[in-house]
Order: C-alpha cells, then sequence, then structure tokens
C-alpha cells in the first residue's frame, strides 16, 4: 500500500496565501460598507497580516509593542486619527469647500478633515492601492493598541496599572513637559511596551514635532485609551466606506479630469501634434538636469554636477530651487500643478523653446519636429494603471497622440544590494496572479556602469502594498527560477496601460519605446534595511539624477561618449 504523503506548506507559500486572503478579504469588507477592525469583522484582517508577519511591521506577533513599524505608520496617517473611534473613506466629496481644514500626513499626499472628537474622514482619490494601504497600516496601529490595553488593564472592571496613570497625567499636563518630566513619562511608557527605557528615548524625538514635541507620548496613550473602552464599554472602534466612494472607484473619475488637462494645455500651446515623451518622475530631478548646472556652476566652483544636485535636494535649498525654476519656465516649462484629486502634479517642456546653449545638454539633437516631454509625479499603485490608460487615450475621441516612449523612474525595494543601487528590470510580475509583462527596456545595465553605484537588471515584482512583504515571500521570489531582483509597485500597471494603448487599442503607435529604471529605497531581505529603518538621504540624489540624464540623453539623441 502506498504510503500518504504528508504534505507542509512553507514560510513563503503560507505567506502568499496571506496575502491573498487580505487582498479578498479588504475587497469584501469595502463591498459591504463598513466593519470593525478589533470585531469579527476584522478577524480575517488581523489574523492574515499575523500570519504574513510583514518586515514593515517588526515585532507585530510579540507581546511588545512595535516601535519602527508605528513610526512608520504613524507618518502616514493623518495627525489625531489615534483619537478616533470613526474612519471614514470617503472619495473627493467637497470638504474643501468647507471650513474643515485639509490635514495631510508628512509621508501619504491625502487629504484628510477631523470633522469631530470622534471621526476622521480620509479622502481616497488614487485608487484601490490607496485603500490597501491605509487599511493594513490601520489593522496594524488596531493590534498595536490591543497589546498596550494588554499590559495595563489589570481586571474587567477597569483597573489600570501605575504606570498608565502615571502617563495620564502627563498627557493631562497643558504645558510642555520638562526634561525630568519626560524622563518619567518614558520610564512609565517603556514598561508599558515592554521596551528598554534607551529604545523609547531614541524614537520619541522622532514622533514629535516643533508643536507636539511628546506626541510620543498622546499616541501611546490614545491607542491604549480607545483599546480600553473597547472592551470594558463595548465601544468598538469602525471603519467605513462612504456610498459615494464605493460608486466611484475603479472608473478612473479623476484620471479622466487629471488626462484631460494636461492634454487641454497642450492643445492651447499648439503642442498636441507634436512627439510627445512621457517620463513619470518626481518634480525636480527633469528641470534640474536640464537647467541648475550651467545656471550654479559659478556658485559650485570646481563641484561635480551631482555636489550641485545634491545641494539643491536640501531643505534649505528653497530659495536655489526657485532660481533654477525661473529659468526653465523662461525656457519652454508650463508648470500643471494637480487639481484634479490624482495628486500627481505636471510639467510640460516644449523642447523648441529651449535655449540649448544654457543648459546640460548643448549636443542636443532633436529633430525638426521638436518634440514634448511630459513630465508626472509619482503615481500610486494601481494609480498607475488609471492616468496612463486616460493620459494615452485620443483627444476629444478622434485627435491620436503621438507618444514616442514612456520612461519610468522610480523608487523599490532591492532583494541583493542596498540602498541608492540601481535596477533595470527586463520584466514586471504582479504578485498573487503571476501575471507578467515582459518589455523591450531601451535602458541596460551597462549604460549606468562606472558610476561607482551597483547596478543589477532582471524581473521585478509588482506588489500590493509595501507593507505586506515578508522575508521568506521576497526570498522565494529571489531565489526561485523567477530571479526577481526587486519590488515596486507600480510597473505591471504601466505597462499593461501602455500595451493596451499601443498594440489592442492603436491610440498610440505601435512601436512606442518604454525605459523603467529603479534606485534602491531599502533591502527588506536585511535587518535593519526595511523601509521603516528611516529614509535615503541624500542616498537617493545620486541614482535619481543618474536615471534622469540616461533618459533624456535617449530622448535628445545624444550618443554616450565612448
Amino acid at each position: 500500500m502506498k504510503e500518504t504523503k504528508h504534505i507542509s506548506r512553507s514560510r513563503a507559500q503560507e505567506s502568499s496565501a496571506a496575502i491573498e486572503k487580505m487582498y479578498i478579504t479588504m475587497r469584501h469588507l469595502f463591498n459591504r460598507g463598513f466593519y470593525k477592525p478589533m470585531g469579527v469583522s476584522g478577524d480575517s484582517l488581523r489574523e492574515s497580516l499575523l500570519a504574513l508577519r510583514p518586515e514593515i511591521y517588526g515585532n507585530i506577533a510579540e507581546e511588545k509593542v512595535e516601535l519602527n513599524g508605528l513610526l512608520y505608520v504613524i507618518e502616514r496617517l493623518p495627525i489625531g486619527i489615534e483619537q478616533c473611534r470613526f474612519i471614514n473613506l470617503t472619495s473627493d466629496e467637497g470638504y474643501s469647500k468647507s471650513h474643515f481644514q485639509p490635514i495631510v500626513p508628512p509621508k501619504r499626499r491625502r487629504n484628510c478633515y477631523r470633522i469631530d472628537e470622534e471621526q476622521m474622514n480620509v479622502e481616497i482619490t488614487r485608487g484601490r492601492s490607496d485603500i490597501y494601504d491605509i487599511l493594513t497600516h490601520l489593522t496594524f496601529i488596531f493590534i498595536e493598541s490591543h497589546k498596550i490595553k494588554n499590559r495595563v488593564l489589570l481586571d474587567d472592571g477597569g483597573e489600570v496599572s501605575r504606570d498608565w496613570q502615571k502617563l495620564e497625567q502627563a498627557i493631562m499636563q497643558p504645558k510642555k513637559l520638562s526634561q525630568i518630566e519626560k524622563e518619567k513619562a518614558i520610564s512609565h511608557v517603556a514598561n508599558i511596551l515592554a521596551r528598554t527605557f534607551e529604545e523609547v528615548l531614541d524614537i520619541y524625538d522622532a514622533f514629535g514635532s516643533e508643536n507636539a514635541p511628546d506626541r510620543f507620548l498622546h499616541v501611546i496613550y490614545w491607542l491604549g485609551k480607545l483599546a480600553i473602552e473597547e472592551v470594558i464599554e463595548n465601544n468598538k472602534r469602525t471603519i467605513t466606506f462612504s456610498p459615494v466612494l464605493r460608486e466611484r472607484l475603479g472608473h478612473h473619475i479623476h484620471g479622466e479630469i487629471w488626462a484631460t488637462n494636461i492634454k487641454e494645455v497642450l492643445k492651447e500651446n499648439n503642442l498636441l501634434k507634436r512627439p510627445i515623451h512621457v517620463i513619470s518622475a518626481n518634480m525636480h530631478s527633469v528641470m534640474n538636469s536640464i537647467f541648475a548646472t550651467p545656471l550654479l556652476k559659478t556658485k559650485f566652483k570646481d563641484k561635480s554636477d551631482f555636489f550641485i544636485y545634491e545641494e539643491l535636494s536640501k531643505s534649505g535649498a528653497k530659495e536655489t530651487r526657485s532660481i533654477v525654476e525661473e529659468l526653465a519656465l523662461k525656457n519652454g516649462m508650463i508648470s500643471l500643478p494637480d487639481c484634479s484629486g490624482t495628486n500627481i502634479d505636471v510639467q510640460i517642456f516644449d523642447t523648441a523653446k529651449i535655449n540649448w546653449s544654457k543648459t546640460a545638454f548643448p549636443y542636443a539633437n532633436i529633430d525638426e519636429e521638436k518634440p514634448v516631454i511630459i513630465v508626472m509625479d509619482y503615481a500610486f499603485g494601481e494609480q498607475a494603471y488609471e492616468t496612463i490608460d486616460e493620459l494615452l487615450k485620443p483627444y476629444k475621441k478622434d485627435t491620436l497622440l503621438n507618444v514616442k516612449s514612456v520612461s519610468i523612474m522610480g523608487k523599490a525595494g532591492i532583494l541583493e544590494g542596498g540602498k541608492g543601487d540601481i535596477m533595470i528590470p527586463s520584466a514586471h510580475i504582479n504578485e498573487g496572479t503571476a501575471d507578467n509583462y515582459f518589455f523591450e527596456n531601451e535602458l541596460t545595465g551597462a549604460m549606468f556602469e562606472g558610476n561607482d553605484i551597483a547596478v543589477f537588471e532582471g524581473a521585478m515584482v509588482t506588489v500590493l502594498g509595501t507593507s505586506l512583504q515578508n522575508r521568506d515571500l521576497l526570498k522565494f521570489f529571489h531565489e526561485s527560477t523567477w530571479g526577481v531582483i526587486g519590488l515596486e509597485m507600480e510597473g505591471s500597471y504601466y505597462q499593461k496601460a501602455i500595451q493596451s494603448a499601443s498594440k489592442i487599442r492603436k491610440s498610440v503607435p505601435h512601436d512606442i519605446k518604454v525605459r523603467y529604471a529603479y534606485y534602491a529605497s531599502d533591502n527588506p531581505l536585511e535587518t535593519g534595511s526595511t523601509l521603516a529603518s528611516g529614509g535615503l538621504g541624500t542616498t537617493g540624489v545620486k541614482p535619481t539624477y543618474l536615471i534622469t540624464i540616461k533618459i533624456l540623453e535617449q530622448i535628445f539623441n545624444i550618443k554616450p561618449a565612448v
């Protein structure tokens, strides 16, 4: 008789199943219209997140509270959300015309409105990826809040520990805490969080701001307070999705307004019939790469171009940046700040109006048709499909756009190498479905050699969210025959839109060129190198500009020096 083989799942398979379960659950809860994250309806999300144990959330499955993950999430959520029992996800429903002041999280461009003491409205205008992002973050902070509750609540009657009472006293003080008061409070909080005094002290100031230096204490207090009320008074926190958001989501409403605005401006300036090159990048690298170095060479004598770019990237360089912008605006740049709700600003460069002798590309070899460059700010996840799909559609159904190329320069997680390294993808693979998009990339690794930056070539995986990745799953992608070199959130969505527009719908030329290059913001396989470990600082400046310059050299037909 044949022995039955015992089949067990690997951690990578378990993680993959957990991500799929989260994805399906979030869509189900969205269609349902509301749920209670720490109630029965939130069970599935919590279980999946705890099974997955994403790298970015560190010690989520342990008893002690995760500090770096909490900081990462708090920077991406509106100030005050930890005090709210009701979180309402809405579409753009006119709150900007009200007395409510928009609250914009430091690290995520989304408008949020504090309706009253208990309710926070969060505007979702960037598609489903925005919903996955915020729901995962909220699930994480609610799990952490119950860890706090477990450590301070002594019985069912609501008696709390002395540490909690002391924290409450510190919170209620109207004035800024003195150094002694602050250290006493940190001592009590360290006990509550099952962390050392030093660990809390090290991260304390990162939570604070000029107006609220002791915000860390307030975040911990309110998270714990609402968790205690959930248990003692059965006041469950609730997340709702507005009817208008449920009706509008997936219909490209904001993307269509955004793309139409761009085409209207192109028409007004007689640019619609010209060859167009689209670049997805930030709002400074293309402008600075073209105009900054000749303009600022006298100010920064004997300094390299990359030194100048670093100086321009510093927070105190507002004045210098505005001088470069002034020159760009006089040389054919049109600035289009977003008013569509996509949060994607745009710059249009008319190369016919550029005085090439005043640029870093004096040997630009642009033909008689003089191309137009459209630079769009970074899209967010699935929003990449919505925006590029709408942009590549004909203007008013009959005027086809002559889009010669689409170039994507972005940040990504690397699986081999470190922060600041460059990745050149040859294909994008959709996580979860394994849908894959192969393309001929006009950029190659060889183009970036000799710049003291490591370059990796291969397939990249497009993930549902950076906060849903764990080491086992990423190791599988990297070490199996998929040979994945990195992970990002938009690549396959861009390629899906480009392929359908050029190969099926024929709204742009069939031979449209594509360029993809990413620089590494983190390595999720290395402890201490995940996104939660902090930003790139100036490490990202050189690869950002190197990629931008290589894209522009191809658009301007500049042959690299041999």
